[in-house]
């Protein structure tokens, strides 16, 4: 059964979710609300940035273009950690400390048009939750990831894809980066008994094929053994977010995205 989380139309998990405390379990109505972006609702764009047509993504910097038309990206260990806990969701964590929202691996085909789109919905205990995690993964070709590779056998190795075009010629990215994502969420995100609470998970993607002067960069540039592979991967493993998003609008709702 394929592991793919697919954005762009309904959710497509390939399991049941649940809260990790199965002893208790989590109360009658109270969730959290997965989302994903790329990018916010349409506003006007921005000198070198993207056209919000939504998919494919284009960019220029004014002597080069790159269009985006697909990202793909493997992610595990999806997690929410309580704010009574001080440390990160690790094995040594216990089911009252954080809320696995997934374990994964899974294949995340990221939006690319405007605003968040719902990922999943997933009951947990009430309480307030401070810190987002996740980890960007590698699959190897093992025990643990046997059963995603068999669905997805060309990310054996690979830990995010995108496809699209540099100046017109058509390129494909890929990347083995591997990290860790611990997301404060400022403020904490607090889960009452009733209802749904709501927040996005924001992935910059126009950072990532620039350098720090802005320019482009090539993506062919940064595949492996590249001269740029190693910005662009420093680039990917900073362009992630997350916060409170009720209006689903790619917005951190308090103002700080």
């Amino acid at each position: 059964m394929s592991r793919t989380i697919r954005l762009a139309g309904a959710l497509a998990l390939a399991t049941t979710l649940a809260a990790c405390d199965s002893s208790s379990g989590p109360s009658q109505g109270s969730a959290v609300s997965l989302a994903i972006a790329t990018r916010g609702t349409a506003v006007a764009p921005t000198a070198g940035g993207p056209q919000f047509s939504g998919a494919p993504v284009e960019y220029t910097d004014g002597t080069n273009t790159l269009v985006i038309n697909s990202v793909e990206m493997v992610v595990k260990e999806v997690e929410l950690k309580r704010s009574e806990f001080t440390s990160s969701c690790d094995s040594t964590a216990s089911d009252d400390d954080c809320e696995e929202l997934e374990s994964g691996p899974y294949l995340l085909d990221l939006p690319l048009s405007g605003g968040a789109t719902s990922v999943v919905t997933v009951d947990v205990l009430p309480g307030t939750y401070d810190e987002f995690e996740f980890k960007i993964h590698k699959p190897s070709d093992d025990a643990e990831n046997a059963a995603f590779l068999a669905a997805h056998p060309d990310f054996e190795g690979v830990s995010v894809r995108v496809t699209g075009t540099w100046n017109g010629a058509a390129f494909t990215y890929e990347t083995d980066v591997s990290a860790e994502q611990e997301l404060d969420l400022v403020p904490p995100l607090v889960v009452t008994d009733v209802g749904t609470s709501d927040f996005t998970l924001y992935i910059d993607i126009a950072t990532w094929f620039r350098a720090n002067d802005n320019s482009l960069i090539d993506p062919s540039s940064a595949n492996k053994g590249g001269q740029n592979e190693s910005v662009v991967n420093s680039n990917i493993t900073s362009s992630f977010d997350a916060f409170e998003d009720e209006d689903h609008d790619g917005h951190d709702d308090h103002g700080e995205d």
